[in-house]
């Protein structure tokens, strides 16, 4: 029998947060772990010992082939490491993140340093950017303003009222207009801004209309 969500959850929510924050990077980037650390301490650090239990208790009860394919476990996405060095991985992450709770050590503040932690940290951002900004958005909509009318006419005002605050966090931000640039690619972005704005002017402006709206 497949895993039910709320099963899944309870076993392996956290855990699929700490593999998922390293997709894109080799097993043992300290930049991942780093970034997961940061916004856990930042924004949830009761999740770190919940993480710590959960990849212990799978790397001591790893599933077998049978129990994968019926869907009966949750299965680690390909993180570049054979399966015979898996468990290994998933005991040091865990005593790399029982070691944090134990010291209290968390990351200084950042910015965001991965593309998990800028979706972690701008969860609407990335929503309206890649859902509304994508490359189709020239068929769909007349410009950027019209898409972001669509946004806010179909969109719960609590979450804009959301969006608004992420973009508030977002621009007070140590940021170069590089890194403003590199934001909104992370996030999902994948149009230019409007003429003749940069990046971070944009931005700007995008506030600027949704407390307008608000």
């Amino acid at each position: 029998m497949s895993l039910k969500p709320l099963e899944h959850d309870r076993k392996y929510g956290e855990l699929d947060q700490v593999i998922r924050a390293h997709l894109g990077h080799t097993p043992y980037d300290e930049e991942a772990l780093t970034a997961y650390l940061r916004h856990c301490w930042r924004t949830r650090p009761w999740a770190i010992a919940t993480a710590e239990h959960q990849l212990r208790a799978y790397a001591q009860n790893p599933p077998g082939r049978l129990r994968l394919h019926l869907g009966e476990f949750y299965p680690v996405p390909d993180v570049g490491l054979p399966d015979s060095e898996i468990q290994d991985w998933l005991v040091q992450l865990a005593d790399r993140l029982k070691e944090c709770v134990d010291t209290g050590s968390a990351p200084p503040p950042a910015p965001p340093r991965t593309r998990w932690e800028w979706h972690a940290r701008f969860p609407e951002l990335g929503q309206l950017l890649g859902g509304w900004f994508s490359q189709d958005m020239p068929d769909e909509f007349e410009d950027h303003d019209a898409a972001l009318q669509d946004y806010i006419d179909g969109t719960d005002p609590g979450l804009v009222a959301q969006l608004c605050g992420e973009l508030s966090d977002l621009l007070s931000l140590p940021l170069e207009e590089s890194d403003h640039a590199l934001a909104l690619a992370e996030l999902g972005m994948e149009v230019d801004p409007p003429d003749p704005l940069g990046p971070g002017a944009w931005l700007e402006d995008l506030a600027a209309q949704l407390r307008t709206a608000g």
